[in-house]
């Protein structure tokens, strides 16, 4: 694994910690991120993407379609590609956090709007 691939992990392990009931497990051989059963993000196979999970990929796809991609193989799921190299640090956190958001469940929901 290349050295800014750790940096990338080590700042979303950073990120998704601060969030309930989040776990690390691997998914397809590469790191990846549930709350409670639900994936919500992991690092693709080539190591300079994160595939994460949204249900607005096509306004991200549209605003930069550099950073915002999808492949056919996702075109049937609420998932898109972030290029790591070209995402800014505070919008990943952003990402990270409305896609824990958009699977966790309203108790968990709760727990992270409290302590906020």
């Amino acid at each position: 694994m290349e050295e800014k691939t750790i940096l990338v992990l080590t700042f979303i392990r950073n990120v998704v910690t601060e969030l309930p009931a989040t776990s690390e497990k691997l998914c397809f051989g590469t790191p990846a991120f549930y709350v409670n059963k639900c994936l919500f993000a992991r690092l693709k196979e080539d190591e300079e993407h994160l595939v994460i999970y949204t249900e607005e990929r096509e306004q991200w796809m549209q605003k930069d379609a550099e950073t915002f991609t999808i492949t056919p193989h996702y075109i049937n799921y609420k998932y898109m590609l972030v290029n790591l190299d070209n995402v800014q640090p505070e919008l990943l956190k952003e990402l990270l956090i409305t896609a824990w958001k958009l699977r966790a469940n309203k108790t968990l929901l709760k727990q992270y709007l409290a302590n906020l």
